[in-house]
């Protein structure tokens, strides 16, 4: 496929707002597309060279992006960042330039002459990616250097996920959404989407549990708890369960092969493995070759032994005096999963079983402790050992389907979690996460910061809807943080995700990159706020940078939390 295709295609997914049209759009695409580019098309849609996990990113700033288009024009950089302030999209930028005849250039040569250039490290390499970018841009035509132009800044952003491309792939076989479930659980297993996208095309959708298996160092979509406020409600949905407690910690998915480096993984799948050096040293806490272990990682004082909150706990992730870090804030790694062992997957087994193997497997010391767990069909246990554990200082439960399998994301009831104390996290019965989508001009003392209140909302498939706007909850050194981070994120235009009340629109909109925890004291009808409810009374609890947007709360989760509270 030549590139100025693919750019006639994006153009088509720009300019569509509906999600069904979006969805038919890139079905035709992924037909027309042949399976050894299926997987480079695939990111290119989604303005990516690589799943997340792997970490390949231009790292290019806007300046440098500048420097580009200067060269590949034979224009002035002042004159390009003259434009550029005017039109707000460097993508629109480079197609006032572009003079290049309609692109012949294929897209897999496009791709991997994108990689390349990514993958430039050490002494001179800026200027390497520069020269080689601006050669690269100039062969471009104006519509399809639009497009091209904004993946180096990862801008290209056309309104969908990979959730989209995952049911169009369903569309490409039947013309419907049947096969979606079956693309999704093997995503879900391994998430890159190149890689579902050519074995969908290579073998079909019915055939990808064949295909696809745990490998160590691929992250998996982890499996998150649903909520529920009482007991009662639990046992009767769930029948017997197994109680265990719930930290205030970063969940870590720890990937082990004997002989080589111990990988980890955050619950948004980027790795993190060099902040916990620790993970190095599990050879006589693992009786396996090779293991793949769900956990959570809590901070502790060396001292006094308590342990630390979640923010505390985050602050493990710096990249910077890793080991200096380690000694001042140690941590355990609480194991509570075992999601595959010696070319085995335990994802299909159910809980109790794989809590078995849990225990023949891992040898509790330092670092890794397994989870205590007690087995019950009594609501009265489950209501004792909530109380037992926030006393602790935990969090309460998590209660489990004794019978469940390790299924990723947050879908039926297998795993739940119960949380009902009235505190400074507000009268819901749990926070919610949060999309930021824009923010207005500070007043008073908030002018120094330059912002004064935040737009928030909840995800709907790929779209966001808002839930409330938030300016209470934040230190002056929160205020400070959080205006950096947005004024990086700006753009001119509305996000196309973004459905929002024209009286609630921000002085500045942002894209959807900063998840926020949020308490409040109650959600409430709204007739302004798109999601339909609202929340009262907001405030911030903390940044939530373990979570990408996709994994904010959504409006289903937002309006059972809604029920909750009036239960």
């Amino acid at each position: 496929m030549e590139v100025g295709k693919l750019a006639k295609y994006l153009n088509q997914l720009e300019e569509t707002r509906s999600r069904l049209k979006i969805t038919e759009i890139l079905a035709q695409l992924l037909r027309e597309t042949r399976e050894k580019d299926v997987d480079k098309v695939s990111y290119l849609l989604l303005g990516v060279l690589a799943p997340q996990y792997k970490g390949v990113v231009f790292n290019l700033a806007e300046r440098m992006m500048i420097n580009v288009l200067a060269k590949a024009y034979d224009q002035q950089p002042e004159t390009i960042v003259k434009q550029y302030k005017e039109l707000g999209d460097i993508g629109l930028v480079a197609q006032q330039y572009a003079h290049a005849k309609r692109s012949k250039m294929l897209v897999s040569e496009l791709y991997d002459e994108l990689l390349l250039i990514a993958k430039y490290e050490g002494e001179g390499s800026v200027e390497r990616k520069i020269d080689r970018l601006a050669k690269l841009i100039s062969q471009l035509d104006p519509l399809s250097v639009h497009f091209i132009a904004r993946i180096p800044l990862g801008k290209l952003r056309l309104g969908f996920s990979d959730k989209t491309i995952i049911e169009a792939l369903s569309w490409m076989e039947t013309g419907d959404k049947s096969l979606r479930s079956d693309i999704e659980e093997a995503y879900n297993i391994r998430p890159d989407i190149g890689y579902v996208a050519s074995l969908v095309k290579k073998y079909g959708a019915k055939q990808l549990s064949t295909k696809v298996t745990p490998q160590i160092g691929t992250p998996i979509v982890p499996m998150l708890a649903q909520r529920l406020k009482s007991p009662e409600d639990m046992i009767q949905k769930m029948g017997e369960v197994s109680i265990e407690p719930k930290f205030d910690g970063l969940r870590v998915v720890i990937h082990y092969q004997r002989g080589k480096p111990t990988k980890a993984f955050s619950r948004n799948m980027n790795e993190i493995s060099d902040m916990f050096p620790e993970l190095q040293k599990l050879d006589q806490q693992l009786d396996a070759k090779e293991v793949i272990l769900d956990s959570e990682a809590i901070g502790f004082d060396p001292k006094t032994k308590r342990l630390f909150d979640f923010q505390m706990t985050m602050q493990r992730r710096r990249k910077h005096n890793i080991d200096q870090t380690s000694r001042e804030i140690p941590l355990t790694f609480q194991v509570f999963d075992l999601l595959y062992k010696d070319g085995e997957s335990t994802l299909q087994d159910e809980y109790f079983v794989r809590r078995k193997k849990l225990e023949d497997t891992v040898n509790p010391g330092k670092p890794l402790q397994i989870d205590e767990s007690t087995v019950t069909s009594d609501p009265e246990v489950i209501r004792l050992k909530h109380l037992e554990y926030l006393k602790k200082g935990l969090e309460g439960v998590i209660v489990k389907k004794n019978n469940s399998q390790y299924v990723s994301g947050r879908t039926g009831w297998r795993w739940v979690k119960m949380k009902e104390i009235e505190d400074a996290r507000g009268k819901l019965v749990d926070t919610v996460d949060c999309v930021i989508m824009g923010y207005t001009s500070g007043k008073g003392k908030r002018t120094s910061f330059g912002i004064g209140q935040f737009l928030v909302g909840v995800r709907k498939n790929d779209k966001f809807l808002t839930v409330s706007k938030v300016g209470t909850g934040l230190t002056d050194t929160q205020f400070r943080e959080l205006a950096k981070r947005l004024r990086k994120l700006t753009t001119k235009q509305k996000p196309k995700e973004y459905e929002v009340h024209k009286d609630l629109e921000p002085d500045y909109w942002v894209f959807p990159e900063v998840v926020v925890e949020l308490a409040a004291d109650e959600i409430t009808v709204s007739p302004k706020h798109t999601a339909g409810l609202a929340l009262r009374f907001p405030r911030l609890i903390g940044f939530r940078d373990d979570k990408s947007p996709r994994e904010a709360t959504t409006l289903a989760e937002f309006n059972h939390l809604a029920k909750l509270a009036l239960s």
